[in-house]
């Protein structure tokens, strides 16, 4: 966008949004939405054009640790999707519906774990009133292709708009919201960043705020490759573009992605609705086990106040007995 555009747009949208009666703190309000949502393509497309860089096979045998199966017996209350990113290649999912009119969670799974990982999770989601549906990545699970830093963005963008048509073809017609765990971070984010006004929220669970110390913890010099955090995944900066509400997760003796990162991501964030949980006890990989249900609720109660759905079940506790 020209500068000239930008100022024209930004006039236009103070005008129609705010009004003398509104005051400073409307006016202040407008203009940090506008300047954020002129930024979302912006950062996101800079991210695409230099991911590349990360695509070195010393890199990719680092970042990436593909499962592949066969594709096991579909749960009860599932379904199998597999949607294709490019010709020859499709990404297998899995959905499990509560009811078409819930909220449905889209996730993106850790590193070397694959959809069939969420067999006993699906209905604990299911239990909670929402509809689940986890994908994999090329090369992971029955999925085809080969994993890549560009493919993982590209190929999660490309998914989110199969799904959701997918889904509106299907009569789903809850509340969406994208998560991601670990590695899958980088996923949800860009895809909240990228498709804004199609999702109620972001939850995203152990993610990672810079690349770069990642894969330092992991053994890979980046800054010796030549490499700086913006030809990365860039989900510090992409967080601070995204004004949807965002729930964040971490485990507090999590050593492969340390809390630091989940703080970082929090105080970054641009939704003026965010929340930081820190779960006692737990590292990078037994956030559930060490809450067990309450983790389900926990993203229930987050998913329900942004649909409005603890409002009306309070009204309903307080209404009087007939």
């Amino acid at each position: 966008m020209m500068l000239s555009d930008f100022q024209q747009l930004f006039f236009i949208v103070i005008i129609k949004n705010c009004s003398f009666r509104q005051g400073a703190a409307g006016l202040v309000i407008a203009c940090f939405s506008l300047i954020l949502s002129a930024l979302s393509p912006v950062v996101a497309e800079a991210t695409m054009s230099n991911l590349h860089k990360l695509d070195r096979p010393e890199i990719l045998d680092v970042m990436f640790h593909p499962r592949q199966i066969v594709k096991n017996t579909t749960p009860a209350q599932a379904v199998d999707l597999d949607f294709e990113v490019e010709p020859g290649v499709a990404i297998g999912c899995r959905l499990f519906t509560a009811d078409k009119s819930a909220p449905l969670l889209f996730f993106f799974h850790g590193n070397g774990e694959i959809v069939p990982d969420y067999d006993d999770i699906g209905p604990l989601y299911i239990e909670q009133g929402l509809n689940f549906l986890v994908a994999d990545y090329r090369g992971y699970g029955w999925s085809g292709g080969t994993p890549s830093a560009v493919s993982l963005i590209s190929d999660a963008r490309t998914m989110f708009g199969k799904a959701t048509a997918w889904l509106t073809d299907n009569g789903y017609s809850g509340t969406l919201f994208v998560m991601g765990r670990s590695l899958g971070s980088a996923c949800a984010i860009d895809l909240a960043l990228e498709f804004q006004e199609s999702i109620g929220g972001l939850i995203i669970e152990s993610g990672f705020a810079e690349t770069m110390p990642l894969m330092q913890t992991l053994g890979i010099d980046l800054t010796a490759m030549g490499i700086a955090e913006g030809n990365c995944f860039n989900n510090l900066e992409k967080i601070r573009a995204i004004t949807k509400p965002i729930y964040i997760l971490h485990g507090q003796r999590d050593s492969l992605i340390p809390l630091r990162h989940a703080q970082q991501l929090h105080a970054a964030a641009g939704a003026r609705t965010k929340e930081l949980q820190i779960v006692p006890g737990a590292d990078h990989n037994s956030m559930i086990a060490v809450t067990g249900k309450l983790y389900f609720q926990a993203i229930r109660g987050f998913i329900a106040k942004i649909t409005g759905d603890a409002g009306r079940r309070d009204q309903r506790k307080r209404r009087p007995q007939q």
